[in-house]
């Protein structure tokens, strides 16, 4: 007979061999997806799949030890794969959220709950925001933890909710409850080239990411960059003071300006983020030539940009340049160094798009640990800080924000995937 002692010793052995092994000693467990529609390259079909088909990791296909046993849809578009996928996985597909969790029951039946609020018809309000339906999803979850006097782990892709308070109220009722709550985007824990981290406790001056995308949707993976990397300097985090948005002509005359200090940013890490994106755009005929201001300001039609500024004094910059490129790309100045630190952040095309599969296997090290691998405290600031952006976008002006005075650690172990 094995004594617990021995159980958790085999355990702790196993995680440590690797995540598939830990995984399979594990017994299968039941685990419920709510989301507002599953189609071709939503998030549903990204990330929920990942638990029925299972995905490659370390040069193995990983089957998760989770059985996908109840769904909740909120809208069923004309090419939904919802209905087909409970067809061939055997999952049923409920009518409310309630009945999800429960099995069709009055208890809580899964052991953790993955809630996907991104994609679908839903309304936008005045700053640009797609009223997902994030926090009320996470409600009607948590009222079934209530009223089972029990609760298990959840996941919330992306941002927690285009509400500040909403987002808060979420992180409250997951220390109230005592579930392992973990959220964001796969920015953080995919691969980069080179594959560096900032290293820990680094006394950092500024930092930046250049990106494609749109306001609240690409910006929030952008700044999810930044933080990823920020959260890592001397002291760990102390949140955000203020925030400046801009674009069109606004961003092009503070880009000219050369430096923080005049009012811009820094062009060294301007200039070296875009040495690291691989899909620095090119005039006919050419192949990698650096694009001239004129050519720059001739393919991006609208830049986006966001400054911000730490409590710390630590300066942030992140520039949205449709046209120019098509990837992620990070770059700091640490204090002492000569040359800034950079990196591309990777994420494969589709349809495979491995880097849903990096992100889901930190959901599912949450769900089988009950533990975090990094703090929530990162989604929610930066939730905040976007939310703040789109404001401060709109109204044409620098905001404070004494609201996202958020400090945190971060995990002394870089996350992102590196094999």
């Amino acid at each position: 007979m094995i004594d617990r002692r021995s159980f958790l010793g085999t355990m702790g052995a196993l995680a440590l061999a690797s995540p598939d092994a830990f995984a399979q000693a594990q017994p299968r467990r039941k685990m419920a997806i709510v989301t507002t529609e599953w189609r071709y390259r939503s998030h549903a079909w990204h990330m929920g799949e990942r638990f029925l088909a299972g995905y490659p990791i370390n040069g193995t296909w990983h089957h998760p030890p989770f059985e996908v046993v109840s769904v909740y849809v909120d809208q069923f578009p004309d090419n939904d794969l919802s209905r087909a996928r409970s067809k061939e996985f055997g999952f049923t597909i409920y009518p409310t959220i309630a009945e999800a969790i429960c099995g069709g029951g009055k208890e809580l039946a899964v052991d953790a709950v993955l809630i996907i609020g991104e994609h679908g018809n839903y309304p936008k309000n005045e700053f640009g925001q797609r009223l997902y339906p994030r926090y009320q999803f996470f409600k009607q979850v948590t009222d079934v933890f209530r009223d089972s006097s029990r609760s298990v782990p959840v996941f919330n892709d992306k941002h927690l909710s285009w509400k500040w308070s909403w987002a808060k109220e979420m992180v409250k009722i997951s220390r109230d409850l005592n579930f392992a709550f973990l959220a964001g985007s796969s920015l953080p824990v995919t691969w980069r080239m080179p594959s560096i981290d900032l290293p820990l406790g680094s006394e950092l001056d500024e930092v930046m990411c250049v990106s494609p995308g749109g306001v609240d949707s690409s910006d929030f993976h952008a700044l999810e960059t930044i933080q990823c990397m920020a959260e890592r300097r001397a002291g760990g985090e102390t949140g955000v003071q203020w925030v400046h948005a801009m674009r069109g002509d606004q961003a092009w005359e503070a880009m000219a300006r050369g430096s923080w200090d005049k009012g811009g940013w820094s062009s060294e890490l301007f200039n070296e983020c875009l040495c690291r994106s691989q899909t620095l755009a090119q005039g006919e005929s050419y192949s990698h030539r650096f694009p001239t201001t004129a050519q720059q300001k001739q393919w991006v039609k609208e830049p986006v940009v966001y400054r911000f500024q730490y409590n710390d004094g630590v300066k942030g910059t992140m520039i949205l340049v449709n046209g120019l490129v098509n990837d992620f790309t990070f770059a700091a100045k640490i204090q002492g160094e000569s040359k800034p630190l950079s990196t591309l952040f990777y994420l494969p095309p589709n349809p495979n798009v491995v880097y849903s599969a990096a992100l889901m296997s930190k959901v599912e090290e949450t769900f089988l640990r009950k533990q975090t691998p990094y703090p929530v405290e990162r989604t929610l600031l930066t939730t905040g800080l976007l939310e703040a952006c789109v404001q401060s976008l709109t109204y044409g002006k620098r905001l404070p924000t004494p609201h996202l005075d958020i400090g945190y650690q971060p995990p002394e172990k870089s996350t992102f995937w590196q094999t």
